[in-house]
């Protein structure tokens, strides 16, 4: 899935969420579909060179506002 996920390092917004904003805009009228599945924390943080920590605050704010659901090796 090539999602369209710009991060701006020279903000004072956190990376994580950046990111989150990117993937909530993505769901709302983007790429991104009910039932679609997601990079795993670990491709994602790769594709988009930072740590995995932030690709798995974005998921884990995402999933508290219900926007994901997830499983544990299954992908988010």
């Amino acid at each position: 899935m090539d999602l369209p996920l710009p991060l701006d390092r020279a903000s004072g917004v956190p990376l994580a969420v950046q990111l989150a904003d990117a993937l909530r805009a993505a769901a709302a009228g983007g790429p991104v579909r009910p039932g679609d599945r997601l990079p795993s924390t670990r491709t994602l943080a790769a594709t988009l060179g930072v740590s995995r920590t932030v690709t798995a605050a974005a998921y884990d704010q995402l999933l508290a506002e219900g926007w994901v659901q997830g499983r544990v090796g299954a992908g988010t």
